[in-house]
């Protein structure tokens, strides 16, 4: 019950607003004129928070959540968060980054907590066990015992094109043209 519910929740809730937060965040930065300011070398940096979460994106969707895959999801965020803060070190003094983006910003630095702790829960003996306190660890990697749906992953994979990688590459193409000659 308890892994279904967290199932749900990853695929309905969580992902959703993901995807829709990197669409958001794609049009604050074509508003504030990233491709003026600063250009390609922000993009470059989010192509790789983008790529830091896909793959932990990957993992859950498709291998069977245990204390490998609670650990890769755990480096992924702490990862995005790295990145992110660079970002926005290199960033902040070249643009403006208004106070939507910002609350943008959050939804996209704490749902990847949220997944996470959607994850543990329901392996909860693997969290147990990472931390000392139960068995072994399982650092196995191996497909799903119950895969998520054929047509569900098709789906996540046509908005996660549609609505992040599409908008991320014409934002390169928007950068690379109002680079400085």
């Amino acid at each position: 019950m308890t892994e279904e519910a967290a199932r749900v929740l990853l695929m309905y809730a969580v992902f959703p607003l993901w995807v829709a937060a990197g669409l958001a965040d794609w049009a604050c930065h074509r508003r504030t004129r990233i491709a003026q300011t600063s250009g390609l070398a922000e993009n470059a940096f989010h192509w790789g928070l983008f790529g830091q979460m896909g793959l932990a994106v990957l993992a859950v969707g498709l291998l069977q959540v245990n204390a490998a895959i609670l650990l890769l999801v755990a480096a992924a965020f702490l990862a995005h968060e790295l990145t992110t803060y660079v970002e926005l070190r290199y960033t902040v003094p070249l643009r403006h980054v208004g106070p939507f983006e910002q609350m943008v910003h959050s939804f996209m630095e704490l749902l990847p907590l949220l997944v996470l702790a959607l994850l543990a829960v329901p392996a909860w003996d693997q969290v147990l066990a990472l931390v000392g306190a139960g068995g072994g660890p399982d650092f196995s990697l191996r497909l799903k015992q119950e895969p998520w749906p054929r047509g569900y992953l098709l789906a996540a994979l046509a908005a996660a094109v549609a609505f992040n990688v599409l908008p991320l590459a014409e934002e390169t193409v928007r950068c690379w043209r109002g680079r400085p000659a």
